[in-house]
């Protein structure tokens, strides 16, 4: 049973249904795996909670990657 764990910034609910279809999709494909048994978590994290460069992210400016 593969199991694959994002993190990532929000995104838009749209964009997670189609990213955990195209990589359930993919497993399919390449490994063969059923698709029922594809699990796909989205661990979410806002500019609170990650720091890079010694800066927290909601004290960075857009764009500063």
């Amino acid at each position: 049973m593969p199991i694959v764990t994002i993190q990532q910034f929000p995104r838009d609910l749209t964009q997670k249904r189609e990213l955990a279809q195209r990589i359930t999709q993919a497993f399919v494909e390449v490994y063969g795996t059923p698709e029922e048994s594809v699990q796909v978590f989205f661990s979410e994290v806002d500019g609170e909670n990650w720091a890079k460069a010694g800066k927290m992210g909601c004290d960075r400016q857009q764009g500063q990657g």
